[in-house]
């Protein structure tokens, strides 16, 4: 089964990376969704905007999962998502879903490739606050 590397516009939607990672021999699904709070260091948050330069992103993303197939052989497959545009409060940014023979190499797989997206992939945000907004990186975000 293909893997999956995206930046989207439209709502994300955890049944549907579930489903694009099921494969008959995969023991473990395990999805990490990052959503949308309502606060940041106690500042309260209205919403958030997301730009990214897709090609890159894409190209990213896809180095994160050969990574996450070279160091867990026993990953099936794997599916990274990331919406870009306005998102309110509770809404999904981001959604990385993983399938593996093991529930053990699944979280790991997932765990790692959210803190590598994180730290790598050219996604940003626009915080918006009731006195003002800022531009931030993903990195630590």
């Amino acid at each position: 089964m293909p893997d999956l590397y995206r930046i989207v516009e439209e709502p994300l939607s955890a049944d549907a990376v579930a489903e694009a990672v099921a494969a008959a021999a995969a023991g473990g699904i395990v999805i990490f969704s990052g959503v949308v709070r309502n606060e940041k260091d106690g500042r309260p948050v209205k919403y958030l905007e997301y730009e990214a330069h897709a090609p890159m992103a894409e190209a990213k993303m896809l180095e994160i999962g050969e990574q996450v197939r070279r160091r867990w052989p026993s990953v099936k497959a794997v599916t990274m998502l990331h919406r870009v545009g306005r998102l309110e409060i509770g809404e999904s940014s981001v959604l990385i879903a993983v399938s593996a023979a093991h529930r053990q190499e699944a979280f790991e797989a997932c765990h790692y490739a959210i803190d590598t997206l994180k730290r790598t992939v050219p996604v940003w945000k626009k915080e918006h606050f009731e006195d003002g907004e800022i531009w931030v990186g993903l990195q630590g975000g």
